[in-house]
């Protein structure tokens, strides 16, 4: 409340209380931005936000990785939202968007990794991402030990994983090249740039075009559970129409 009091008081120029012996009093300027705000407070008073039956109005405030947002779960959304459903998408990291989401500001988070947070948070497997070695055309096993590496990372989550459990090794090189968004990553691959891991759903075109080829197709491929979160208890309605279409959408991914 202090640090609320405080940004106010910087956003107005002037100080809104001051103290006294036995407690604080309102300055002028506190009274007179009172006499400004009260007929709007309470006007949101009289919203019932608890009511169900204005519950399908409300939009849905969901969270997710650009990737997988951009490519999967907006188009397949896209249907609900021609009918009618209001829809705000927040992307980011799962760390970041499952704060959020247990905070309040989200409805529902797809996350790349399991909440731990206990009974807070209520988790469902949504879908599989398979990960898949790719590298434009000219490109080569033989070639991958002096390949540049490409990732949207520094420290390379997604090709140390790949490493670790295909080849049974740790990845040490740095990254020749990294892009903070995987469409960035697949982007530059495909124009030569070097190799890389990704999401098969992320470069299918590219990969059934003949534009990126596999450099390697393991029997067993490293595979990352995604999952549909959200607050444990009830949903509002158009939150649980969203929950509902995707992870039906989920099952063909």
């Amino acid at each position: 409340m202090t640090a609320q009091i405080r940004a106010l008081e910087r956003t107005l120029g002037r100080p809104l209380f001051e103290r006294l012996p036995r407690g604080m009093a309102p300055t002028p300027a506190a009274e007179e931005l009172a006499g400004r705000v009260a007929a709007p407070l309470d006007a949101l008073d009289e919203l019932d936000l608890d009511d169900t039956t204005a519950a399908p109005e409300r939009a849905v405030h969901l969270g997710g990785p650009a990737e997988l947002m951009s490519v999967l779960a907006l188009p397949a959304l896209a249907p609900v939202v021609a009918g009618g459903l209001r829809l705000r998408v927040t992307l980011g990291l799962a760390d970041d968007l499952l704060t959020a989401l247990a905070g309040g500001t989200l409805d529902l988070v797809v996350s790349t990794v399991r909440p731990r947070r206990g009974a807070a948070l209520a988790a469902e497997a949504l879908c599989d991402e398979e990960f898949v070695l790719v590298g434009a055309p000219g490109w080569d096993l033989d070639r991958l030990g002096t390949a540049p590496l490409v990732a949207y990372a520094e420290n390379l989550p997604i090709l140390r994983r790949y490493w670790r459990v295909v080849f049974g090794t740790r990845l040490t090189r740095a990254p020749a090249l990294v892009v903070p968004d995987l469409r960035g990553v697949l982007a530059a691959v495909v124009a030569g740039a070097g190799v890389t891991v990704l999401p098969r759903y992320l470069c299918t075109a590219e990969l059934t075009g003949g534009l990126l080829v596999p450099l390697l197709e393991p029997e067993l491929p490293p595979i990352n559970t995604l999952f549909l979160v959200s607050r444990a208890g009830r949903l509002h309605p158009a939150a649980v129409t969203v929950r509902d279409h995707l992870l039906r959408q989920g099952r063909s991914w």
